[in-house]
């Protein structure tokens, strides 16, 4: 067995004996909150689902959009355990969270589509991407104000070296869905958003998430509330939600698992 995979065979032992360790001392009453952005709710759902089966804590979910979370847990109102999309400096300077406890469970890319049936542009090296965004006629992204999306855009924009060429040109909208509608219409030539919920839209035709080298992937970063009463459940939710047991489930859901490059 080689040494990587060792390393995958120890973390799942090590989330499923934090688990069993929990129920076994907890009981099948125990419950902990959870608090998570919105987007990769259809995710979450299942590995929570999954997670009270195999350790029989009760996990109660309150979503929100990336921003809103961001500033819930900067309020003083994180869950016992809460995930947020990076970057997040304003929820960590708060103290609201351990910082020590952060643990990245899965990662996403940003992603380009166009009107389905259109063309569709070169994305595969950082220069390709540098073109096909200076020559779009027509960009779309939700707003950096109110969705951390446009956030990631924006890290994007500056890893390529075309913000100020590219920011004044982009239309920026409340959300994803404005972002499909604009496109699949023909309103816009091309959406700039995350490979998974910014995405689905059966007008769309989805050209490729972009690689690490063209855009940084956005991290979902799981933390403990410093309020919270039950860290130890804690724990095991973060190791159950960033082991590689389901690494298939974010895989299957678009998202990229932590041992993905």
């Amino acid at each position: 067995m080689s040494r990587h995979s060792m390393r995958y065979v120890v973390a799942s032992l090590v989330a499923v004996g934090l688990m069993v360790g929990i129920a076994l001392n907890a009981g099948a009453q125990a419950q902990i909150t959870l608090l998570s952005p919105n987007p990769i709710e259809a995710t979450i759902n299942k590995l929570t689902a999954d997670f009270e089966k195999k350790s029989g804590i009760h996990v109660n979910v309150t979503y929100g959009t990336g921003v809103s979370t961001r500033k819930d847990v900067a309020a003083g109102k994180a869950q016992d355990v809460s995930l947020l999309f990076s970057p997040f400096p304003e929820a960590l300077r708060t103290g609201n969270v351990i910082p020590n406890s952060a643990t990245v469970i899965a990662r996403m890319r940003l992603a380009i589509a166009v009107k389905k049936g259109a063309p569709k542009p070169d994305i595969s090296t950082p220069d390709a991407v540098r073109r096909t965004l200076l020559n779009a006629k027509s960009i779309v992204s939700v707003d950096p104000e109110q969705g951390s999306v446009g956030t990631a855009v924006l890290l994007a924009l500056d890893k390529l070296g075309i913000t100020e060429q590219l920011k004044p040109r982009i239309k920026w909208v409340p959300t994803g869905g404005v972002v499909q509608d604009s496109v699949a219409k023909g309103e816009s030539d091309l959406a700039f958003g995350p490979y998974l919920s910014d995405m689905r839209n059966p007008g769309l035709d989805i050209v490729g998430a972009l690689s690490p080298a063209a855009a940084p992937p956005i991290d979902v970063t799981g933390f403990i509330s410093t309020t919270t009463k039950n860290a130890e459940a804690g724990r095991a939710l973060l190791a159950y939600l960033s082991s590689p047991e389901v690494a298939p489930v974010y895989r299957a859901a678009k998202m990229f698992a932590v041992a993905d490059k």
